[in-house]
């Protein structure tokens, strides 16, 4: 059985994580947080909007002084400055102020952009996360990194802002595609392989039942992850250590996901970035042979689309030197130890993404 989850900062409580298999329970929760009497903006996205939109209006209507909606187009290119300006204006003509709150209801993009909103709307006013998705569940929802895409650049514009609540419905994950709750799997397969083998062998060996979307074995799931994501953050909240191992993945993997135009999902080329990574762990004799085949088969449990064989690998090199992560002019790469452990490398040279690359063209 779940149980709710408190996220600290400086070893003071910051926020909790609910788990609920309705939004019954988020009217009396806001009005614990005394946003009763306060104006609502409950931002979306069009396809979450359409399934959820109305109900978490009239719910929170109950509570709240005033509750109004934004809604943007699905998907990542909506994920821009452009859209942010869109809400200030929605924000502004609602006349919001500073006690106000932003409720972000849907995945990682609604997530990342509502926070950032947030964050610099009258610099600075309170929101609480309904994360959507599989992988904002476990992941984007928690820790307070918020941000935006700018000119193709991955999460280049953002800030560090916590959100008051972190509210999850379990049962909405019934109503993901296939292809959208594989890629949310990608961040939880992540989490077993930098900070528990335990719990990567758990994953493998309730693979059946998790791709069948068993609910108990999804809720075990998703608080396990929720339970590493919450100790990397409290432990390193604006990322100046342990917290970039959850960057696993994702140095090849946002160059990947830049170079195919956001035509992957996110969690589909933190997979793949994962293979890279874990073959050049490979390559660097970290990992064994044996550990290597374990990562990829479990990773292709997933349904993870194949990259096209005529991709331009020097482009998709090139890519990771504009990646946030480069720190001068070395890129911050996370590589194995071994399963369950990760470690920052800066060595990690063009030569050796280019092998890892053509070997895993190769398979």
């Amino acid at each position: 059985m779940m149980t709710d989850l408190t996220v600290h900062l400086d070893n003071k409580p910051i926020y909790n994580i609910v788990y609920s298999d309705t939004f019954n329970k988020l009217p009396e929760l806001i009005t614990e947080l005394g946003y009763s009497n306060r104006k609502v903006c409950v931002v979306s996205e069009t396809n979450v909007a359409s399934l959820y939109m109305d109900a978490i209006l009239l719910s929170i209507d109950k509570c709240c002084d005033k509750a109004v909606s934004f809604v943007f187009p699905e998907g990542e290119p909506s994920k821009n400055l452009d859209t942010v300006k869109a809400l200030y204006e929605k924000l502004i003509i609602e006349k919001f102020d500073r006690k106000d709150i932003i409720i972000a209801l849907g995945g990682g993009v609604v997530g990342d952009l509502s926070g950032y909103t947030a964050a610099t709307y009258l610099r600075g006013i309170d929101f609480i996360q309904i994360p959507t998705s599989l992988l904002s569940q476990v992941d984007s929802s928690i820790g307070g990194k918020t941000g935006v895409d700018f000119d193709s650049y991955k999460n280049m514009v953002g800030a560090f802002h916590m959100p008051k609540l972190v509210y999850m419905n379990i049962s909405v994950l019934n109503t993901l595609s296939k292809r959208q709750f594989n890629s949310g799997m990608g961040e939880i397969v992540k989490h077993g392989l930098i900070k528990d083998s335990g719990y990567f062998t758990w994953l493998n060996d309730n693979a059946s039942k998790i791709t069948a979307k068993d609910m108990d074995v999804l809720g075990e799931m998703i608080y396990r992850s929720c339970i590493i994501k919450k100790n990397v953050v409290e432990n390193d909240p604006t990322e100046k250590g342990e917290r970039a191992l959850l960057n696993f993945g994702h140095t090849l993997g946002h160059a990947i996901e830049k170079y195919m135009d956001f035509n992957l999902l996110h969690g589909e080329c933190v997979f793949i970035g994962m293979i890279l990574a874990a073959i050049i762990s490979y390559n660097k004799g970290n990992i064994s042979k044996n550990e290597l085949d374990i990562i990829i088969n479990s990773i292709n449990t997933y349904d993870i689309p194949k990259l096209d064989n005529n991709i331009d690998i020097a482009k998709i090199i090139e890519y990771t030197k504009n990646d946030k992560k480069v720190e001068g002019d070395k890129i911050k790469f996370i590589l194995l130890k071994n399963i369950g452990e990760a470690y920052i490398d800066t060595s990690v040279t063009e030569a050796e993404m280019l092998e890892a690359l053509n070997t895993y063209m190769s398979m």
